[in-house]
This record gives C-alpha cells, sequence and structure tokens, in this order.
C-alpha cells in the first residue's frame, strides 16, 4: 500500500464522519500533506454547510504550505456553485499542485468538469486511487445519479426455515416477533441512515407500523406507503399526521388532498410498477430507501430487478408454516457480502441470530 492509498482510507475514514447526514449529497473526506506530514484534514459535514476540501485548506495552520502539498478527497471536488463556492476555484486559487482523487463524481453538474478544471490549471490530478472502496461509501449518492433511483434496501427477519411470519387473518392476531432488542437497535440504526421507509399495503393493515426511528438516536426516514386501493383506516399511525409520509395509489378520489406531513401521489400506470414510484422519489431527491415488507412487496422488487443491496436476520427458530420470505432471484450480481453473529446475552445457552447481506451493486 502506497502513501496515496494510506491517505485515501483516511479520507474514507473522514468521510464516515457525515453518515449522521440523510441528506442528498455524499459523504466526503479530504487530507492535505506535505512530504509524508498531514497538515490539514475535513470533511463534509452537513447538506449546504462548507465541502471537505475546504473545511481540509481552512484547518491549514500555514497556509505557504498548500503550494507544495498534495489534496486527497475521495470524491471528485465540485465545479459549479450550488450551495456552497466551487471547492475545484478554491483550490486553484490556493496555488496547490497535486490532487489524489478516488473517484468522479457522477452528478451532471460535475461530471469530470472539476478533473479538467484543475488539470487545465496545470495541476497535477491522479484519479482512480481506493476507487472501490470511496464508490462503496457513497453508494447512496452513486445509485442515485448513476441509476435515477434510489439505493434500495430490502430488509427482513426470518426464521431458519424461511418463514417472515405465521398465518393472520388480520390485525388483531399479533405477529411472530423475531427481532431481539439488539437486532431491534440495530434495524432502527438503518433506519435513522436512510432517507425513506417503505411497507406494502398488507403489512400496513395487520401490524399497523410507525415506521420511526425509536431504539437509536437519529432522524426518523420519510414514510413511504403503498395503497393502491385506500385500504389503510385514517386512523392508523401511517397516516397521524406526525412524520412526512408519501401514500401511492391508483384510485382517484375529489377528497385526497395534501395535509402538512401527508403527499398523495396518483400513479398513471395501471399495473403500478415500481420503476414508476422509484421515478417520483428520485424526482423528490430521495436517495436511499429502506423496504421492510412485506413478502409481497419484497418479491415485486425482486422480479424487477430494483435492489441494491439484501439485509436477511435469520433468527434460530422453527415455524415449521406461515409466510414464506421472499426467493432470491437466480443472477450473478447476486453475491454475499459478510455474516454477522449477533448474540443477545441473554443466557449463556443463547443461540445467536445470523444476519446476512447480498449486494447487487457495481460502482
Amino acid at each position: 500500500m502506497d502513501i496515496s492509498e494510506l491517505y485515501m482510507l483516511r479520507c474514507l475514514t473522514l468521510a464516515a464522519h457525515g453518515r449522521g447526514s440523510v441528506a442528498p449529497n455524499p459523504m466526503v473526506g479530504a487530507v492535505i500533506a506535505v512530504e509524508g506530514f498531514i497538515i490539514g484534514e475535513g470533511f463534509h459535514r452537513c447538506f449546504g454547510e462548507a465541502h471537505a476540501e475546504v473545511n481540509a485548506i481552512t484547518s491549514v495552520k500555514d497556509e505557504a504550505l498548500l503550494r507544495r502539498s498534495t489534496l486527497y478527497v475521495n470524491l471528485e471536488p465540485c465545479s459549479h456553485y450550488g450551495k456552497t463556492p466551487s471547492c475545484a476555484e478554491l483550490i486553484i486559487r490556493k496555488a496547490i499542485p497535486r490532487v489524489v482523487v478516488a473517484g468522479l463524481d457522477p452528478n451532471p453538474k460535475v461530471a469530470g468538469r472539476g478533473i479538467k478544471m484543475l488539470r487545465e490549471a496545470g495541476i497535477e490530478v491522479k484519479t482512480g486511487v481506493n476507487e472501490r472502496e470511496a464508490g462503496a461509501l457513497n453508494r447512496f449518492f452513486m445509485a442515485a445519479h448513476l441509476r435515477k433511483r434510489p439505493y434500495i434496501i430490502l430488509k427482513w427477519a426470518q426464521s431458519e426455515d424461511g418463514f417472515i411470519d405465521g398465518k393472520r387473518k388480520d390485525a388483531s392476531e399479533k405477529p411472530f416477533i423475531f427481532s431481539t432488542f439488539v437486532t431491534r437497535m440495530m434495524a432502527h440504526q438503518l433506519r435513522s441512515e436512510v432517507q425513506a421507509i417503505m411497507v406494502g399495503t398488507n403489512t400496513a393493515v395487520l401490524d399497523n407500523p410507525e415506521l420511526t426511528v425509536r431504539n437509536w438516536k437519529g432522524q426518523s426516514p420519510i414514510r413511504l406507503l403503498l395503497d393502491r386501493d385506500l385500504r389503510i383506516p385514517h386512523s392508523y399511525r401511517l397516516l397521524d399526521g406526525k412524520q412526512q409520509t408519501f401514500v401511492f395509489t391508483k384510485k382517484t378520489k375529489t377528497n385526497l388532498k395534501d395535509t402538512e406531513n401527508i403527499r398523495y401521489f396518483v400513479l398513471d400506470d395501471p399495473d403500478f410498477r415500481l420503476s414508476e414510484i422509484m421515478t417520483v422519489l428520485y424526482e423528490n431527491d430521495i436517495h436511499s430507501l429502506l423496504v421492510e415488507g412485506g413478502a409481497q412487496l419484497h418479491r415485486s422488487f425482486l422480479e424487477e430487478n430494483l435492489w441494491d443491496e439484501i439485509i436477511i436476520e435469520k433468527v434460530p427458530v422453527q415455524l415449521k408454516e406461515g409466510v414464506k420470505s421472499a426467493l432470491f432471484p437466480v443472477c450473478k450480481s447476486l453475491r454475499l457480502a459478510d455474516k454477522q453473529y449477533v448474540y443477545s446475552n441473554i443466557s449463556s445457552n443463547e443461540k445467536p441470530s445470523l444476519i446476512e447481506r447480498y449486494f447487487n451493486y457495481t460502482f
């Protein structure tokens, strides 16, 4: 591993500090070094605030050192004026002679223009250092700009024999509880890291979920409800108006009126294709989506190949009958990323839950 890779890994570590913000912006870190010594570093703290390069440059105590420094950054410096000034222009103005970049910015407003601007100013630019790691860190941002849809995570819990619930006739019958307090906490952490969370009609009717962040500190995502025939009672938590909620339906009624926190989207497609909904989300700047169920909704996403990540919590119980989990598509892109065993430490004889992750993307 050469010095560029070491500094880029530091950039990625800094960038990860921006994970608390679920706004549609990338996580970026920057390091400035001279002759093997770091003289400045920074990361993009929050949407609309100074970018990583600006924070790194500002942190340098002796600005004269910038004229013989190298700036390392995990995403191409921006070349346009948005909520903040152009980082490429700042780098040129500070006469930084060399820049090392992990990957190009797919945003059409940048898309290589930042690199071009730096090179035309006589700055040496190296690209592709730790590009894969940088792409994985910013997978939400990359998916949105490359695929024109959110990054989609399908998540469910199931028994060892592949059931996500027992057979229930109505909401009076309680669902089978798979998660421990530890895995519930992990699930709510994930909710806090995405912009939107979705359930289907049957899940909403049977479970009356809140879909908020409660067992973790963070912002609750926008709730997305698929309710083509408007079956969800207005007394349910999803329609309580306490959290921003999008309702997608095909049934047109004159009394469908948006409120402060509830928006209705009547879809043109009579088949209610998910791709149309994903386009609506992209147009509303939603770059990450967690789909929590149910099984039929998961199957629909799989059938349309609309997924980037699958997270399955497998619990050491046997249900023997009930609602089967969604089946995996047979495709080359399906690959097991990692396995994680989770104990709740209730007893020494406890069998752990197994959390598996699968990926379906290449950036």
